[in-house]
């Protein structure tokens, strides 16, 4: 029995919850899987797991383990993979999540970028605009807009994202020009129901009784909302990277820019940085400083 294969497979059978889904990912047979950590188990002299007909989970030293042979597993990888030319070593399929109306807006020419100046390194970009679990979904980076709460994870701040309300001349030529955020209540809202912050705006939004807006749209997508905009339905609060060029045109005019929000981060959120592997760290440099300073989506200014 290899040392370094009992120890993958140990790894995977905790990471995939149970023999069976390991022996897939590994393209092994359960019984062999089962074998292997049997084998490593009496090479410790210690059990590493605790099995029942319907889970498996970690003893004391299976959890010490554990945590020490990941770290091994990784140290070994990362070694290999800066043996030699380091462009070369980065290989491999990258999994990101990102944002999805900002990846469709700003992502394509980015990924086309990254493969021509890594073409061993396959992509796997899903867009969805949920937080989703880095480890628990398989993901190696996920792109996320906001002002982000500490947690385990680490997150590399790429640009400033403004935040921006808007709305089409035609509106605002029909239904007023609000010049204090206290006439917002007369207007149309047309909000994103993933905003985590509305700042001191949302207090004049929210207002209800006399005055407050006979109808709102709610949408889960920001280009809908900069479109509805445009077409005359109310004032939208948007991110300069969706609202900019319809700005630039002269379809929308920014409302109320003395009441700006602050604004938010574009992050690239990744695990534990000794863990990184060399695929993931090209990505994070490559996307470091890309987008530019100011982000170019602001050149409409």
């Amino acid at each position: 029995m290899d040392r370094l294969d009992a120890m993958r497979t140990f790894v995977s059978v905790v990471n995939e919850g149970g023999f069976s889904r390991a022996a897939e990912r590994l393209d092994k047979s359960p019984q062999l899987v089962s074998k292997y950590v049997a084998a490593l188990e009496k090479q410790l002299g210690t059990r590493l797991l605790r099995r029942t007909t319907r889970r498996i989970s970690l003893t004391e030293a299976g959890q010490a383990y554990f945590q020490r042979v990941q770290q091994v597993l990784f140290d070994i990888d990362d070694m290999e993979s800066q043996l030699g030319d380091y462009q070369q070593q980065a290989q491999g399929l990258l999994r990101i999540s990102a944002p999805v109306s900002f990846a469709i807006s700003h992502m394509g020419t980015l990924i086309c970028d990254f493969q021509r100046a890594y073409p061993a390194i396959d992509i796997d970009l899903q867009l969805n605009d949920r937080k989703v679990d880095i480890v628990e979904e398989g993901f190696d980076v996920a792109l996320r807009i906001g002002q982000l709460k500490s947690s385990s994870l680490i997150a590399k701040r790429l640009a400033p994202v403004r935040i921006l309300l808007c709305a089409s001349p035609d509106y605002l030529d029909r239904c007023g020009r609000p010049t204090q955020p206290e006439e917002l209540a007369e207007h149309c809202y047309l909000r994103y129901s993933y905003i985590e912050d509305e700042g001191d705006l949302s207090q004049y939004w929210r207002r209800k009784g006399p005055g407050a807006p006979a109808a709102s749209v709610v949408s889960n997508n920001g280009d809908l909302l900069v479109q509805a905009a445009i077409n005359g339905g109310g004032i939208a609060l948007q991110p300069s990277f969706i609202a900019g060029p319809a700005i630039a045109a002269g379809q929308l005019e920014v409302v109320l820019p003395q009441c700006e929000p602050e604004p938010l981060g574009l992050y690239a959120v990744y695990a534990h940085r000794q863990l990184q592997t060399a695929k993931l760290r090209c990505f994070l440099d490559f996307i470091d400083g890309y987008f530019g300073s100011p982000p170019y989506w602001d050149a409409f200014e």
